[in-house]
């Protein structure tokens, strides 16, 4: 939830870009289930951090990150190397519980939330 300590205006901004960002993760899950992927989770967190989607297709665990922005270049541009690194971390521990393990392949993805357009599916972002 969004910072109690801060300013009422600056409060109220962060609330409005808490709520939009989950949106942002429940429609994204949403596009994916409509393109054949199962969702088992919506913002997975480990003490590694936090992966917003896992999805499953067949053997192949995906991992997630959701980014709304003005344009998709911008929403695979703000997903940082350290973002990057803490979201492999992450789901080496998710994976680690899966009792199928040994059979999953991994991949990341990006999902580009767009005002106005449908969702862009980025496979194999990084």
């Amino acid at each position: 939830m969004p910072d109690k300590g801060a300013e009422p205006g600056e409060r109220l901004k962060r609330q409005k870009a808490w709520r939009r960002g989950h949106v942002a993760e429940y429609l994204a899950a949403v596009f994916l289930m409509l393109k054949g992927y199962r969702i088992l989770a919506i913002r997975h967190r480990t003490k590694l951090g936090e992966i917003d989607i896992v999805a499953r297709k067949g053997d192949l665990a995906v991992f997630v990150e959701v980014k709304s922005r003005r344009d998709a270049q911008e929403a695979v541009d703000a997903v940082s190397f350290s973002s990057q690194r803490r979201i492999r971390a992450a789901s080496d521990l998710w994976l680690a519980r899966q009792p199928d393990f040994a059979r999953l392949s991994q991949r990341y993805d990006i999902v580009a939330m767009l005002p106005g357009r449908w969702p862009q599916h980025f496979p194999d972002a990084f």
